[in-house]
């Protein structure tokens, strides 16, 4: 029941995203669509940036808020037109961690800046993507999106269904070669699906697909790493059906978006 309870819970998240995605493509003028997606990324990014902030002080002296802040700031000055200004935001955070109350601040800059690179440095790709992509259009997002979040799907589906030789089980016991295979398939297929919107021959396609898939469980993997660092077993738990919290719904788009945007 638990594992209905899951798939229940990642289906209805997954179409809420891509259907909010569809109906900001066709419902709204390309430059309204931006205009909207660009606030929304940045709310999505406080939202993780600080989970992930929070969890990882359980263990390690982060400055929480110093950092979330940075991390807004990063990216308003990356989405509106300013000077991206990473070296003066890297130079305060040392400031708050060298002057401020921890006793330890190497610690506490290393982990403030690590959460600014894994969070809102990767997630600004977000909003490059649609930005940059020829042609330029709202639904290279809803790809990479739809991509991302089939490929967990099937990972789960197979990983469940036939799942017996793990992958890492040090990190994540779930995680299975099957599983893996799973989500390749599925992002291979979805990723063919899109060839009339891509223009993308089949080799492009399929290797897209593939790269997505691998992609997206390092990130899940990854972010299985920190909470085992920090002792625990979900981001949050105010999620339903044990999906814990925004860290644990959003791991496999911190690192997708980024790396796959040399192939657009």
């Amino acid at each position: 029941m638990k594992i209905f309870k899951r798939v229940a819970t990642a289906l209805t998240t997954a179409g809420l995203i891509i259907g909010a995605l569809l109906a900001l493509r066709f419902c709204c003028e390309p430059t309204t669509a931006m205009k909207v997606l660009k606030p929304v990324v940045i709310l999505m990014a406080f939202l993780v940036h600080l989970e992930f902030s929070q969890m990882v002080s359980k263990k390690y002296p982060i400055m929480v808020w110093p950092g979330v802040i940075a991390g807004v700031v990063y990216m308003a000055s990356c989405f509106y037109g300013l000077t991206t200004c990473i070296n003066e935001i890297v130079f305060v955070l040392a400031l708050c961690a060298l002057f401020g109350r921890s006793d330890r601040p190497v610690a506490a800059f290393a982990t403030t800046v690590l959460g600014l690179v894994y969070i809102p440095w990767m997630l600004k790709y977000l909003v490059m993507i649609p930005c940059v992509a020829r042609p330029p259009d709202l639904m290279w997002l809803f790809y990479v999106v739809a991509i991302i979040k089939i490929s967990d799907m099937g990972g789960f589906a197979f990983g469940v269904a036939f799942g017996k030789h793990k992958m890492c089980p040090s990190i994540s016991p779930n995680k299975s070669w099957e599983g893996m295979a799973g989500s390749i398939f599925a992002s291979c297929l979805i990723s063919w699906a899109f060839t009339a919107f891509t223009g993308f021959p089949l080799w492009k396609s399929l290797a897209f697909g593939a790269a997505a898939a691998v992609v997206g469980t390092l990130g899940d993997l990854v972010e299985s790493r920190i909470k085992r660092e920090c002792g625990v077993k979900d981001s949050a738990t105010f999620m339903p059906a044990g999906m814990g919290g925004f860290l644990d719904m959003f791991d496999s788009l911190l690192f997708a978006p980024a790396l796959l945007f040399p192939f657009l």
